[in-house]
């Protein structure tokens, strides 16, 4: 089979590592030919993802297309698919999540539970909601790894949202932050990962490190798999969906967002788990079984940063100290320059001891630096 990929970032490069024990063709398209995929592929095509005619003529003599971003062209997407070009998952999917207000109402028409919001169009708009705060405020378009997404505490803070068609979300009290990765083959058979814990850097608002399987008491764990597979069934497409879900001081559980790719709360799955979330994928797109989900052990990840007032040519400080800590493995993006608070790798750590996944986490967090 020929199987395009729309990106070249990290997620595809991980893709792309798991593809090479199957047979198929691999093409990337991506507009930055020194990006972290662009050397593992077979095929490579210099392009913008989001436009029309450069995705359609990219897909058109594939047998199968997936994306490692929300950000690209539907509409050549649903043409390609229109003309039996297998899309996964399929636009219709892609559509519904790619915009943060289709879904919210997504949410609300598949009862599934999801915080209270707003559809805001403009700031003059927002600032006539000062009594639904405290609230997030998530631009509907264009937000990624933690930009697009404002807290907005008071009126005073009302400056800081979008001048654009947004949603407020009215603000949930969080116990704890869940990801779950829900798989639906071609003939609609479902595969679900254990969920990981995630906790967040609050200034960047990206993962920081997380651990899988969360620590959640039965009834909590069978409440959050039963609405993440109905959030995958609703969708109504054969794909790999990271589930985002918080768990409320009062034990409710509420979807926070949904990504209709592999997932960065799923990188532990290479080392920690029997079948990765990119094998996984592979499996769905050649239309083979679905593989275990179960961990093999344990797991915890660090998210690789780049360091605060830094930018230029990466260099990686204290690298042979962490090669030197069992059950590690890093893995670099191979992304030249570094920047502040730019995804640069990940660290996973395997332990059947959860205070031991914390300790080497943070102790990882701290000798390790992305600098220039």
């Amino acid at each position: 089979m020929k199987v395009g990929i729309l990106g070249g970032g990290q997620l595809g490069r991980m893709l792309l590592q798991a593809a090479a024990n199957y047979t198929v063709e691999t093409f990337v398209l991506e507009n930055d030919a020194t990006c972290p995929a662009a050397h593992l592929c077979q095929h490579f095509v210099k392009g913008d993802i989001k436009d029309y005619e450069t995705v359609y003529q990219f897909g058109k003599n594939l047998d199968a297309i997936t994306i490692e971003i929300e950000a690209v062209n539907i509409e050549a997407l649903e043409k390609l698919e229109s003309e039996g070009v297998k899309v996964f998952p399929s636009p219709s999917a892609i559509r519904i999540i790619k915009n943060k207000i289709h879904q919210k109402e997504f949410y609300k028409n598949n009862e599934i539970p999801s915080s209270n919001y707003l559809i805001t169009n403009s700031l003059e708009d927002l600032q006539q909601h000062v009594d639904f705060l405290p609230a997030v405020h998530k631009i509907g378009e264009g937000g990624y790894d933690g930009k697009g997404v404002q807290i907005i505490q008071s009126s005073a803070d009302l400056q800081k949202g979008f001048d654009a068609p947004s949603v407020l979300e009215k603000m949930v009290n969080v116990h704890k932050e869940i990801a779950v990765i829900v798989c639906v083959s071609q003939k609609g058979e479902t595969a679900i990962y254990p969920p990981a814990e995630m906790l967040f850097d609050p200034i960047l608002n990206l993962l920081d490190y997380q651990v899988s399987p969360a620590r959640l008491n039965e009834k909590i764990l069978w409440k959050v798999e039963a609405i993440a597979r109905k959030v995958a069934k609703s969708l109504n497409s054969a794909g790999l969906f990271a589930i985002e879900l918080f768990i409320d001081q009062d034990q409710n559980v509420w979807v926070n967002e949904t990504a209709p790719r592999v997932h960065n709360s799923g990188h532990h799955t290479i080392e920690g788990n029997y079948s990765s979330q990119y094998d996984m994928l592979w499996r769905i797109i050649l239309n083979y079984p679905l593989g275990n989900t179960k961990p093999i052990l344990p797991a915890a990840i660090v998210n690789l940063l780049g360091a605060p007032g830094y930018s230029g040519e990466a260099i990686y400080e204290g690298l042979e100290e962490v090669l030197t800590i069992d059950n590690v493995f890093v893995h670099l993006y191979g992304k030249k320059e570094t920047k502040p608070g730019r995804k640069m790798g990940h660290v996973t750590i395997l332990s059947n001891d959860y205070q031991e996944l914390i300790f080497q986490a943070n102790k990882i967090k701290q000798k390790l630096k992305i600098i220039a």
